[in-house]
C-alpha cells in the first residue's frame, strides 16, 4: 500500500512478518509503579506526629505512619524538642528504615547555652555566653557533620555559628575566637594534648 504526503491512513493495516521478527512479551510487573523512595524532613527530637511534615509525605506510601512516627520518637528522645533531620528510607512492601541525623550546630548551641532564640542583631546584642568547654562539647557532637578533622578547627566552626546567633565565648566576642584559638590561648582545652587526656 502506497499512500500519498500528507494522506492519513485510515482503517487497520496489518503487516507481514518474517521468521525474523518476533514478538515478546514483557511482564506486566516491568509496568506497575515502584513506591520504594526516600523522604529527609526536620522533625521536632521526641515529638514527631502523623501530621505535617511526615504525615503527607509518608500517607501515599504502603509504609505504616504510627510505625514510622513511633520509632521516630523512639529514636530522637534524647534531642527532646531540638530539629533533627530525619531519613526515612522505604520500600514497596511496607518495610522501612530510619537513619538519625545530628541536629543542626545552631540548635545544639542553644541547647547547651539556654536560649531559644538568636539574637536580631548579633554583632551589638547578645543572647547568651558559652565557655570553651560548652563549644567544644558542641564541636564534638557535630564533629561528624563538620568539615574539620579534628576537635580544634571543629570549634573554631562552632564559633562561626555563635557570631551569627549573637552568642560570646567566655565572655567576648565570638569573632574574636578564632584568632585566640590559632594563638594557643585554648590549647589546653582543645589541643591534641587535652584530647589525648581525656
Amino acid at each position: 500500500m502506497v499512500r500519498a504526503v500528507g494522506q492519513r491512513l485510515t482503517g487497520r493495516v496489518t503487516l507481514p512478518r518474517t521468521d525474523s521478527q518476533r514478538t515478546t512479551v514483557k511482564s506486566r510487573d516491568r509496568f506497575l509503579p515502584r513506591m520504594a523512595g526516600t523522604i529527609e524532613v526536620l522533625v521536632p527530637g521526641g515529638q514527631a506526629n502523623p501530621g505535617p511534615p511526615l504525615g503527607p509525605e509518608l500517607g501515599p506510601t504502603p509504609v505504616d505512619v504510627q510505625a514510622v512516627v513511633q520509632e521516630i520518637n523512639d529514636e530522637t528522645e534524647a534531642f527532646d524538642g531540638m530539629e533533627v533531620p530525619i531519613t526515612v528510607e522505604y520500600d514497596d512492601d511496607g518495610s522501612f528504615e530510619i537513619d538519625v541525623g545530628v541536629p543542626p550546630t545552631s540548635e545544639l548551641i542553644k541547647d547547651e547555652a539556654g536560649f531559644d532564640t538568636g539574637s536580631g542583631e548579633p554583632q551589638e546584642d547578645f543572647v547568651a555566653d558559652m565557655s570553651v568547654e560548652q563549644v567544644k562539647k558542641v564541636a564534638e557532637q557535630k564533629s561528624t557533620d563538620l568539615l574539620s578533622y579534628d576537635v580544634k578547627n571543629a570549634a573554631k566552626e562552632v564559633g562561626g555559628t555563635c557570631v551569627t546567633l549573637g552568642v560570646t565565648i567566655d565572655g567576648e566576642n565570638a569573632r574574636t575566637f578564632k584568632q585566640r584559638v590559632d594563638d594557643g590561648e585554648y590549647d589546653d582545652v582543645l589541643g591534641d594534648e587535652a584530647e589525648a587526656a581525656a
